[in-house]
């Protein structure tokens, strides 16, 4: 019968069952160490890795096979085996003979179990490096024994001392193409050793190897009779690591997700960052402070008695509280911190340079919201540890700075809590992770500085004035008649009673925005402060107008954000580049052209056009007149009160 085995095979089905069931009872209780490699490119990473897997027999015959014909095929060690072949899997990766994603393997040996991340040494993919170590709890940082210790040595070092690893190895790697010299190995660990601590790394081990010919990888080899230290792995199956530190902290639940199969059954899921909890304990939920005792700790294999760091578990309590996903459950007696402005380290990992002031998504634990970097304090040169001056971040800088959130953030310093410390930074628009971060601590200011509320709010102010604020507001290029037509809609609303005030770019920039230039950076900040004074201005009960090019969709939608649902008004006035152009009373565009006025839009700096405005005008097809009326039309129907 098709698709049935012979009655032969049945036996070495069992059997093969039967040794993959030995093989997780002989592993499951072992210790497990997560470690990352990283170095400069070319240091043999993935070699080594390759090495790892191959000493420890973690390589089925055919893969073994394939490894042997690949590398005589397109590997770098004639008719030898390349090792990095085992671990660079993308067929870029192979073809350029350099790690560019970050590579996971599995391996174990008697003593203990190892999850390696093989991060890439290129200086362009140091963001994924970052991603690698975030969860490791041993670095070995290789160096090539022929070139030294290199700047991104030192950066992938910093990173790890960043990034609160604690286990550093320093393998000094290619010793058989040194001959084996102990004054090189010697050298390269001296001026390590200086560097090291420089950035605070307080110890670490040094081992002389080769990964290619496997030279203190799994033993102790003779051609460095000179070392008397460990091999590689021997290291690594004896290093202490504090599996148990996450337990002994105060007691924190990320809220994954509220599980509600059914009417009867309402529980909070998730994965513990720290602590112990059983029921019977108190809790809070940070943000709020409200509090309860857990009932119950459900797994898919039942109830437990008690559930610790790294575990994810549904979490039942006796009183019906309002939590939810990214809510924290914490322990009542220590709760962790909230606040809304921080102190924060940033690796940035985007092609495109941080824009202060721009809203970017952050994302710390499961919870989600806007934040604002504001300019950096500094940017750490790597190779000196010194703290340079800079405007933004570029990619791979590190560098510290402020930021503010639209919400306040249950919260850990990063020293004590990866979980709640922290954060990766998202581009709003495409969605890109653009940083990694640190949180140091909450500015003074987020817990001294309140909002006031007022007896006479917004509301009464509208009814006042017999109408419902609104933000209009103008975008388009330069000569596309935004002013123009706002100032035609002004007298029009005037012209009915309605109570308005215009915000136009060119004035604004005489008083409030007069220090801002026209760098990406400055244009971020002149709208930022508009949209401000915009929301102070809506709040009085006015209908305002803003004319200003905007050309970013982030700031025009962080302006949005800002605003109430349905007060924010995007209007597109619609011209093309050329006929902007021929309208030029002030002769920029000339000038532009002329490579006399930087940073122009339309010219050389782009201009993002809105992609579901509320209104489009074609001043092409449409006279200032006709435009107006249009918009005066669209707002008079929603902002009668």
């Amino acid at each position: 019968m098709t698709g049935v085995p012979a009655p032969s095979s049945y036996k070495a089905h069992e059997l093969i069952a039967q040794d993959i069931e030995a093989y997780l009872r002989k592993h499951q209780h072992k210790s497990l160490l997560r470690f990352i490699t990283c170095g400069s490119v070319d240091d043999g990473k993935s070699t080594l890795i390759g090495r790892l897997l191959y000493d420890a027999k973690m390589i089925f015959e055919d893969q073994l096979a394939a490894l042997t014909a690949d590398s005589i095929r397109i590997g770098t060690q004639g008719r030898n085996i390349d090792f990095a072949l085992l671990v660079d899997g993308l067929a870029a990766e192979r073809e350029q003979g350099i790690t560019i994603d970050v590579a996971y393997r599995y391996f174990a040996t008697e003593k203990r179990k190892f999850i390696v991340a093989d991060t890439p040494g290129h200086e362009q993919y140091t963001r994924n490096m970052v991603t690698g170590a975030s969860t490791a709890n041993l670095a070995v940082i290789l160096v090539d024994a022929r070139k030294g210790v290199l700047t991104q040595t030192r950066r992938h070092s910093y990173l790890t001392q960043l990034l609160g690893i604690k286990n550093i190895v320093l393998a000094v790697n290619k010793m058989d193409l040194v001959n084996y010299a102990q004054a090189t190995f010697d050298a390269i660990v001296a001026d390590y050793r200086v560097f090291a601590g420089s950035i605070g790394i307080e110890d670490f081990i040094a081992i002389p190897i080769s990964s290619l010919a496997g030279d203190n990888i799994t033993a102790t080899s003779g051609n460095t009779a000179w070392y008397s230290g460990p091999s590689l792995i021997s290291h690594l199956e004896t290093v202490e690591i504090d599996a148990s530190g996450a337990q002994r902290r105060p007691f924190r639940m990320p809220v994954q997700w509220v599980n509600r199969p059914n009417l009867d059954f309402r529980g909070f899921s998730g994965t513990i960052a720290g602590g112990r909890v059983k029921p019977g304990d108190s809790i809070t939920v940070a943000k709020s402070g409200r509090a309860s005792t857990v009932a119950r700790i459900v797994t898919q294999e039942g109830d437990l008695q008690e559930a610790v760091a790294g575990q994810s578990v549904t979490i039942t309590l006796a009183d019906a509280l309002d939590c939810g996903r990214g809510d924290v459950l914490a322990a009542a007696e220590d709760s962790p911190e909230i606040a809304d402005q921080f102190e924060a380290t940033l690796v940035w990992m985007a092609d495109e340079e941080l824009l202060p002031g721009r809203p970017y998504w952050l994302k710390l634990a499961t919870q989600l919201v806007t934040a604002t970097v504001h300019s950096p304090k500094y940017q750490i040169n790597v190779n000196t540890m010194e703290r340079l001056a800079a405007k933004t971040l570029g990619l791979n800088a590190i560098g510290v700075a402020t930021l503010s959130t639209d919400k306040a953030l249950v919260f850990e310093p990063y020293e004590k809590s990866r979980e709640l410390g922290g954060f990766i930074l998202i581009d709003k628009i495409s969605n890109a992770t653009v940083a990694a971060g640190m949180l140091h601590f909450a500015l003074r200011r987020s817990s001294n500085v309140h909002w006031q509320p007022l007896d006479i709010d917004r509301d009464a102010h509208a009814r006042l004035k017999h109408q419902r604020p609104r933000l209009l507001w103008f975008t388009g290029l330069s000569g596309a008649g935004k002013s123009s037509i706002a100032n035609l809609v002004q007298k029009k609303l005037y012209a009915l009673g309605k109570h308005s005030f215009l915000l136009d770019g060119d004035n604004i920039r005489h008083g409030l925005n007069k220090d801002l230039g026209f760098t990406d950076a400055d244009r971020v900040e002149n709208i930022r402060r508009i949209g401000e004074v915009a929301k102070l201005m809506t709040d009085a009960g006015l209908i305002v107008l803003t004319a200003f090019i905007s050309p970013f969709r982030a700031e025009r939608r962080m302006v949005r954000e800002m605003s109430l649902p349905g007060e924010f008004i995007e209007i597109y006035v619609e011209t093309p580049l050329e006929v902007a152009e021929q309208r030029d009373v002030k002769g920029l565009y000339k000038k532009a052209r002329a490579g006399q006025l930087k940073h122009f839009t339309g010219i050389d700096s782009p201009y993002e056009p809105p992609e579901q405005p509320e209104i489009r005008v074609n001043t092409v097809k449409s006279s200032a007149e006709d435009a107006a009326d249009e918009i005066v039309a669209y707002v008079m129907a929603g902002v009668t009160g």
